[in-house]
């Protein structure tokens, strides 16, 4: 069954999970404050309306590029959970002391796809050494995140750099400011091509996945997490709530791969 045709079972799924774990001793005056990275909302969202029922307490998340999450967190946000879409942001936080690198951990992985708007004539490409993805494109762009700093745009770009396809790409390229952005300017007809994330793809049913990126051809897809050097305390039992039996639920329903035990 499809991952968007399930979003009553796998409500019920969390609530049945988070009703099983035994409440918080009191519920919290001040939310705890989650930054994420945009790609995760649909799946922290969820996650985290499981745990506020479990806890009493409030959870406000803001989603946006992990760059911009990071740049505020360094600018004194006052958040308490960061979840980053690539290890590189997590580990520049750790350096400037912004992160609690004892509580790191690998949340989730995901996946590198070639989309086209869902009424597009391009079919099934096979993405290897020497695709021509300008030529696919035609007069069109292809639309990722900004490759300096975002992190969906450093995968797509490495991968086009692998692949012998930069050169000719990086002409037609549209830069948007998040992974989201970028989805949404193929679902609205702005660009031929876009190059996201599958969990991404597969909840836009305005776009439809012509092409994986072979795993070798980028670095590995990871969403590490942690808490923040300014953290509340409460926020280490929402950390806690990342590596349960609700959160594996919740991951692999949106088409995340669950990291949680797979290394540091």
């Amino acid at each position: 069954m499809p991952h968007r045709l399930k979003p009553l079972i796998i409500a019920a799924a969390i609530a049945a999970a988070a009703s099983l774990l035994p409440p918080a001793a009191a519920a919290q005056d001040n939310p705890l404050l989650v930054f994420a990275a945009a790609s995760l909302k649909n799946v922290i969202d969820d996650i985290n309306g499981a745990f506020s029922g479990r806890s009493g307490g409030k959870v406000v998340a803001s989603y946006a590029a992990t760059s911009a999450l990071m740049k505020q967190i360094e600018e004194g946000a006052p958040a308490d959970v960061f979840i980053s879409a690539d290890v590189d942001w997590m580990n520049y936080g750790v350096q400037k002391k912004l992160i609690r690198a004892d509580t790191r951990f690998n949340l989730a992985g995901n996946r590198l796809v070639l989309i086209a708007p869902k009424d597009s004539k391009i079919a099934e490409v096979k993405i290897a050494p020497g695709v021509d993805l300008a030529g696919l494109a035609g007069d069109g762009r292809i639309v990722t995140g900004d490759v300096r700093a975002v992190p969906a745009g450093k995968y797509a770009k490495a991968a086009l750099e692998k692949l012998g396809s930069w050169s000719k790409v990086e002409p037609k390229l549209a830069m948007a400011e998040n992974a989201r952005a970028a989805l949404v300017l193929v679902a609205r007809g702005e660009a031929p091509l876009g190059i996201v994330y599958k969990t991404d793809a597969d909840a836009e049913p305005g776009v439809k996945i012509v092409g994986t990126f072979p795993e070798n051809s980028h670095p590995p897809i990871v969403y590490p997490a942690a808490l923040t050097a300014a953290a509340k305390p409460e926020a280490r039992k929402y950390l806690d709530f990342l590596r349960s039996g609700t959160a594996l639920v919740a991951f692999e329903h949106y088409g995340f791969t669950f990291l949680v035990g797979a290394g540091p």
